[in-house]
């Protein structure tokens, strides 16, 4: 395991502690420069899967991921950024983020969120959905309307936004590549 099995949290950092359907105990709280090593291995991870994320066997390095935490965390101080992890027993299980557009799009933000192969289905990612657009309503104060993409083939997590009331509002035909063939994007917004 990485530091973080030794690392104690801050409990101001944590927002959640519960259980997954199959009853897996699960922590979701703010990253920390700490949590470098768990964050690459995840991000990693989903790219070899070649899943419907935007990497596609792509690896980060230390230094990249560095960078772009650092990034990460300069903007939730700013305001500008929610970012949650959800771990089960110190290993990163899932992240989601909403990230601010700026100048005439400043009340927007747009949605991320990835969970490990082993973790889906246990219902983790609509506990994650329901945190990050809590907590983005409290600490961003310029939210009025959350936006994502998601691959077409995606039914699942296509459902899962519109049952927490997202609306699509268009199609990019063979707007995502994946495993060499073209796949149209869906574009999903709700307003806060």
């Amino acid at each position: 395991m990485g530091q973080s099995s030794t690392r104690a949290v801050s409990s101001t950092m944590i927002i959640y502690q519960g259980k997954t359907k199959t009853g897996k105990e699960i922590v979701v709280r703010y990253p920390e420069m700490g949590d470098l090593e768990e964050m690459l291995a995840f991000i990693n991870n989903l790219s070899d899967e070649k899943t419907f994320v935007r990497y596609q066997g792509e690896h980060e390095t230390v230094e990249s991921e560095k960078k772009y935490l650092e990034g990460r965390l300069k903007a939730i101080k700013d305001k500008k950024a929610i970012h949650l992890l959800v771990f089960c027993k110190n290993k990163l299980i899932g992240a989601s983020d909403i990230h601010m557009m700026d100048k005439t799009e400043k009340h927007i933000g747009v949605l991320g969120i990835s969970i490990a192969k082993n973790f889906r289905g246990e219902g983790v990612g609509k506990i994650l959905m329901n945190l990050v657009e809590e907590e983005a309503k409290k600490k961003l104060p310029n939210l009025k309307m959350i936006t994502l993409g998601v691959y077409s083939p995606n039914t699942v997590a296509r459902n899962m936004y519109k049952k927490i009331g997202y609306v699509e509002y268009g199609i990019l035909p063979n707007g995502i590549t994946r495993g060499g063939k073209f796949e149209d994007a869906v574009l999903m917004y709700k307003n806060i």
